[in-house]
């Protein structure tokens, strides 16, 4: 049994219990009824197992969340039958249309038009997901093994005086070792700066022992403070601005178990390759802006070396354990994300929502035109 705590708190799963238990089970329970739930989707989660069983374990939370968010990425004639499916639970939903017309001209007005994935859904819906609740979850919709006390779980920290909580978790399936771009890149990239920089950013960032895990809470006044990348660099720039809104004191990781996703291909721009790419430009960014010059020069090749130190090790590993392991396979992926690690572009990150050109209330408003009656961003989908 493994209770070494990090340079942030660390909370475990000790027992065979859903979650917290005794008198802070009952905290983090009764505090579902103030949280937010954001569950983002698109297209491929419609009607799919791993989503149904999301939205099932949701209906299970006593007492249920203060609303359910859902903002979705859909063309035109798959957003009416997706809205039906998701507004079939029995949860206090909320479906925001992320790519509506009119959610496109609020941007465009406001001069945040552009590309955008992940990280611009789910911040459309934090604003309004903060302004209903005290606090705020986050997960992913593609988690076949999810629970409901997850969200105790996460929930807890809160509870206790802590400002953001991340959810961790193993990545065994099929007998494999999977989790690849934490384990393949963000992890060797953070050590590789980490031997030539002792910034406290840095501690930060090796703290948490799965840091691209979709899994958060964090309290409302937090989350009005986040500025996400638009796409898959979310859960990094999440770390980084937790960083400097919560620090380490108010910073706290959640043990939630063995997870089992939907996986994704490695190599082009859909798969983990351009994933990658999106996740060096946002991990560098917070190095840069908390005082650290990654020395982009070196920094490649000093990368794959500490990334072939980690595969020895993940050899072994896997061994000790009876998993089948692929060296050959992992060192591609390793000489393919080497090609992102570059200076970082111009910032797109979207601005705080306390920042922000508009209220949460015009994006619910933008984001529901099937709405008679606009109401704001308490309203019932």
């Amino acid at each position: 049994m493994e209770y070494v705590q990090e340079r942030i708190a660390t909370l475990h799963e000790f027992s065979d219990g859903d979650g917290p238990c005794g008198n802070l089970g009952h905290e983090a329970a009764a505090a579902v009824a103030e949280t937010a739930v954001v569950v983002p989707m698109t297209a491929r989660e419609y009607d799919r197992p791993a989503a149904e069983h999301v939205l099932r374990e949701l209906e299970c939370l006593e007492p249920a969340p203060a609303a359910v968010f859902v903002p979705v990425r859909a063309e035109p004639d798959q957003i009416g039958p997706f809205r039906e499916w998701l507004t079939s639970f029995a949860l206090p939903m909320r479906v925001l249309w992320c790519t509506a017309p009119d959610v496109d001209a609020l941007l465009t007005d406001a001069d945040l038009g552009g590309y955008f994935g992940k990280g611009r859904d789910v911040w459309l819906a934090l604003g309004p997901a903060a302004d209903s609740a005290d606090a705020v979850v986050v997960h992913d919709a593609d988690v076949r093994s999810y629970e409901c006390g997850h969200v105790h779980r996460l929930l807890a920290p809160l509870t206790m005086n802590f400002d953001f909580s991340k959810g961790y978790y193993a990545r065994v399936e099929r007998d494999r070792l999977y989790g690849r771009l934490c384990r393949l890149f963000y992890e060797p990239l953070v050590r590789t700066v980490a031997d030539a920089h002792d910034e406290p950013i840095v501690d930060y960032l090796r703290a948490f022992r799965y840091a691209l895990a979709g899994e958060f809470a964090a309290t409302a006044n937090l989350t009005r403070r986040l500025r996400p990348p638009r796409a898959w660099g979310l859960e990094v720039g999440t770390l980084g601005d937790a960083f400097a809104v919560a620090g380490f004191d108010g910073t706290a990781q959640v043990d939630l178990g063995t997870h089992e996703h939907d996986h994704r291909t490695v190599a082009g721009e859909t798969g983990l390759e351009g994933m990658s790419r999106e996740v060096a430009a946002a991990l560098l960014r917070v190095f840069e802006e908390h005082g650290v010059d990654p020395e982009y020069e070196t920094l490649p090749e000093r990368y794959r070396a500490v990334g072939e130190t980690l595969i020895r090790q993940y050899h072994v590993d896997a061994a000790f354990n009876g998993l089948e392991y692929d060296p050959a396979g992992e060192r591609d992926q390793l000489a393919r994300y080497a090609t992102s690690i570059a200076p970082p572009e111009d910032d797109a990150r979207l601005p705080r929502w306390t920042d922000a050109p508009f209220d949460p209330a015009e994006v619910v408003e933008a984001a529901q035109p099937w709405q008679e009656r606009r109401v704001g961003s308490r309203s019932q989908d």
